[in-house]
């Protein structure tokens, strides 16, 4: 209780500095390419095998029924409308999230945010800012390019691997996904990006002194904001989708 009391105190003082002063561009941008471009090739190689494991296991799972040309309307139900949000948000929670906390958590312990406060500059805006309107630049455009990566990857091997009609494996993803899912794909994105980039910096704050306490905040960051876009993501799902 007193964890989430202070998070809730600490978004309020985030929320507080983000709308006193605007983000700094440069510094945005400079989370903006860390976190996206950085993030993109283990992102681009994680959404190809996704997508060929999507189309396997479907037409597994179809053939038996005879309904082998329904794996498009699988990858673009399983894959489209949950997997690629979920996956990319865990993915960014792993890498950018933890060096978030990390980063933090060493200036923490460096006493280096105190030295911040003395000078008069806001530590939540300096350092929670940038980051915050940075990932949030990027994770929409990084779940729609998972989308559209696992779904061709998942066309490729229908096609080339399980001798499907190419054309009707578009047609059945066509009838089961819409333009309105990449639309709900970039609000899950949105929603996974601010709360990894909360949750992480939160942690990195109030890190225990020492090596260990940096450990700790980053193992906390990582398993919390997992956990949380995982519940998010069905309270999402619900409003989207109903």
């Amino acid at each position: 209780m007193t964890v989430a009391l202070d998070f809730a105190r600490f978004v309020g003082v985030v929320a507080l500095a983000t709308v006193r002063n605007p983000p700094p561009v440069a510094a945005t941008l400079e989370e903006a390419y860390r976190i996206g471009v950085r993030s993109l090739p283990i992102l681009l190689t994680i959404s190809v095998f996704v997508g060929t494991n999507l189309a396997v296991q479907g037409y597994n799972a179809f053939v038996p029924l005879g309904g082998q040309r329904l794996v498009g309307m699988f990858v673009a139900l399983a894959g489209v409308r949950e997997l690629a949000p979920i996956m990319v948000a865990a993915m960014v929670a792993a890498k950018a999230g933890t060096e978030m906390a990390s980063q933090i958590a060493v200036m923490r312990i460096r006493q280096q945010i105190d030295a911040l406060e003395v000078m008069a500059v806001d530590p939540h805006w300096y350092l929670v800012t940038p980051r915050l309107f940075g990932i949030i630049l990027v994770l929409p455009a990084l779940t729609v390019l998972s989308v559209f990566t696992l779904v061709l990857a998942s066309w490729v091997v229908a096609v080339v691997q399980l001798g499907l009609n190419g054309h009707e494996f578009l047609a059945y993803a066509r009838s089961t996904s819409h333009v309105t899912d990449l639309l709900f794909c970039t609000i899950k994105g949105f929603s996974f990006g601010v709360t990894i980039c909360l949750v992480s910096c939160f942690y990195g704050f109030r890190s225990a002194p020492g090596p260990a306490g940096v450990g700790q905040a980053t193992n906390a960051a990582v398993v919390t904001s997992a956990v949380a876009c995982a519940v998010a993501n069905y309270f999402l799902s619900r409003w989207l989708y109903g």
